[in-house]
């Protein structure tokens, strides 16, 4: 590892370190990206982020590289070989919600133009920039992720909690909770 400071949780892998480097707090508004962080956001539930990373490229082939709209079709047959498959998290109510959620990312689409439009919208369209010297300090969830989960799960989606939905906020950079010693927080 280089001496660049970091964010404490970023400090234990060379995955974390290359997650934290170039994509944890980048604002991002593609929705192909948007929709793979809802389904790994929701996969990650009381994991570690690090046992996602490690099967992201898994997810990807599983996934079919996120294509909501391919994911939405999946039968009962893909339900099954996704249940099997031990490149991803092998739990019944994650793979039911990210099949459920592809169908509702459709009608998010169809409704508001993008998933982008809807899910910034709950920030205005514009980042939140913290300034946490300490992990201790960062939230688990905050007013506006309550109220994007309450949000959500009324429009049919899973795995949507509060404290899911703040990390996905972090993810795609809706939120910038890079430490400011880090030095990913000004350059985010």
């Amino acid at each position: 590892m280089d001496n660049k400071p970091r964010c404490d949780w970023a400090t234990h892998s060379e995955l974390e370190k290359e997650y934290h480097d170039t994509e944890w707090g980048v604002p991002n508004t593609d929705d192909r990206h948007l929709f793979e962080m809802l389904i790994l956001e929701g996969a990650q539930a009381g994991l570690s982020w690090l046992t996602v990373l490690k099967k992201r490229v898994h997810y990807r082939e599983a996934f079919d590289h996120f294509d909501p709209e391919k994911v939405a079709r999946y039968d009962e047959a893909k339900r099954a070989e996704l249940l099997s498959n031990p490149g991803i998290i092998r739990n019944r109510l994650k793979v039911d919600a990210a099949i459920q959620n592809a169908k509702v990312y459709l009608e998010i689409v169809e409704k508001h133009g993008s998933f982008s439009q809807y899910i910034w919208s709950f920030v205005d369209a514009d980042p939140i920039v913290n300034h946490f010297e300490a992990m201790n300090q960062v939230p688990a969830e905050t007013e506006i992720s309550r109220k994007m989960s309450k949000q959500m799960k009324k429009d049919g989606f899973k795995f949507v909690g509060p404290t899911i939905c703040y990390a996905y906020m972090q993810s795609v950079g809706m939120v910038n909770d890079h430490l400011t010693g880090c030095f990913r927080h000004d350059e985010v």
